[in-house]
């Protein structure tokens, strides 16, 4: 019976959104693994070049919501990810950037994976950094309770993503799975600061989240093309505000901060990036990239101090985002976390 359904949804999507429980009943099957790899690719790409619509998302992140291992965050817990296939590979902005807010004082219930479209996804960094990802909810939630932060493994917490996880690598592509990832935090998190790959898709992003019930979103693209607050231009937001949509734009001079060349915040390999994050703990600053790095997380982080509600403004938050790196703050979140984590 799947077989027939799928086919039947897939040829709907060609020509038009499916509804609501249409994308429920193709995501459901995808989830079971009742397709093909040849239907779960044929389904994943006519979606991407005709467009995916709210109503799709949101059905699908639905479904990704009722089939994951959920977590336990403490109240006010905040995510920062980005969608990842933007193709820029910059540094691990919004992992340190997550860091640097836990430090501030808002637990952070961030939900990552590998490298898929990328050379170092948020995953690879907090393995240079000593922290073991593949763990299941009981530590997650242990660390969010002692540490203030906790990573969730996307395959730790998705189990249904095996049965589309091998076709998607091998498409080797961004998907509607780039869009759903920041839309299925098994924490449940009302409260987000999301990073996306295109300007076209940062409204939708908001209003599926807005169906899906979160309080409070900023969802980003950067004028230099990635998915994160850019530090080299002027940044799109849509933000969420209590079930309510707005279009503005950022600066850099908003919170204070100077803005750098964007070839100065380009990443590498994970090890390559590992570095980089140890040398930000640090304290490490120079006029060029140490700089530019240390800029890029201060303005990210001090944007989703403003989605959680600590901060007053860009400004306020990045003061805020500086002190938690000065103090060491931010260094003690990644040791306190990749302690828990640590084989015992």
């Amino acid at each position: 019976m799947s077989d027939g359904t799928i086919k039947a949804l897939i040829a709907s999507a060609v020509d038009r959104p499916l509804t609501r429980d249409e994308a429920e009943a193709a995501f459901t099957i995808l989830f079971e693994g009742g397709a093909t790899p040849s239907q779960i690719g044929g389904l994943l790409m006519t979606l991407r070049t005709r467009g995916e619509s709210v109503s799709e998302y949101a059905a699908a992140a639905a479904v990704m919501r009722a089939k994951c291992r959920k977590v336990r965050a403490p109240s006010g817990a905040i995510d920062i990810v980005g969608t990842g296939g933007d193709g820029k590979g910059t540094l691990n902005i919004s992992t340190a950037a997550a860091f640097v807010v836990a430090g501030a004082g808002v637990p952070v219930a961030k939900h990552g994976n590998r490298n898929l479209s990328s050379k170092s996804g948020a995953a690879d960094a907090l393995g240079q950094m000593g922290v073991e990802v593949m763990v299941g909810p009981e530590i997650v939630e242990e660390a969010l309770a002692e540490v203030g932060i906790g990573f969730m493994m996307a395959p730790m917490h998705h189990p249904a993503m095996a049965h589309v996880g091998p076709t998607r690598i091998e498409l080797g592509t961004r998907t509607i799975f780039n869009i759903l990832g920041p839309l299925t935090n098994p924490a449940g998190v009302t409260r987000q600061l999301t990073g996306a790959f295109s300007a076209d898709v940062i409204r939708p992003m908001a209003e599926t989240l807005a169906e899906l019930g979160s309080e409070a979103a900023w969802i980003v693209h950067g004028g230099d093309g990635t998915d994160e607050i850019a530090i080299s231009e002027p940044t799109a937001v849509a933000a969420l505000d209590h079930g309510t949509v707005t279009m503005h734009e950022i600066a850099p001079e908003d919170a204070g901060l100077p803005r750098h060349r964007f070839e100065d915040i380009l990443g590498g390999t994970a090890e390559e990036n590992g570095r980089a994050f140890r040398a930000l703990l640090d304290g490490a600053a120079d006029p060029g990239r140490a700089a530019a790095y240390r800029d890029a997380v201060l303005l990210n982080a001090a944007a989703a101090l403003v989605v959680a509600g600590r901060a007053a403004d860009l400004r306020d938050g990045a003061e805020q985002a500086r002190d938690s790196l000065d103090s060491g703050r931010a260094r003690a979140k990644v040791e306190g976390l990749a302690r828990i984590t640590a084989p015992h």
